[in-house]
């Protein structure tokens, strides 16, 4: 099994596309602020990546789902403070993530200028 074939970096592989997914909800979210009933949505990925991790796997898919939120009278519920705090909160977590794959790639580079 190699360094690509591991559960870490699957997992991170699986993290980085959840949060760049989103990041690509929570940009729509905000687009369509003002749009009578949107509904906004939501990214979940993180229960089933930690099972998965658990399970020797490492590989999820994100889903997608409408956001429960109550709604406006215009029958939007998008809220900016959230999609605001979300977007910091996975913006800080994509930094995380890289981090630690440009370090894996780091050691690895290491490695290979050692041998």
């Amino acid at each position: 099994m190699g360094l690509f074939d591991s559960v870490g970096y699957a997992a991170l592989n699986s993290a980085l596309d959840g949060l760049a997914l989103r990041q690509r909800v929570i940009a729509d979210n905000i687009a369509n602020i003002q749009t009578p009933n949107y509904q906004a949505q939501r990214v979940s990925f993180e229960d089933e990546l930690a099972q998965a991790v658990g399970q020797g796997s490492g590989s999820v898919t994100a889903t997608v789902a409408r956001s429960l939120e109550p709604t406006r009278e215009d029958g939007n519920n998008v809220n900016l403070d959230t999609e605001t705090l979300l977007n910091v909160d996975t913006n800080l977590r994509y930094q995380l993530a890289t981090q630690a794959v440009s370090g894996t790639y780091s050691s690895i580079r290491t490695a290979m200028r050692t041998s």
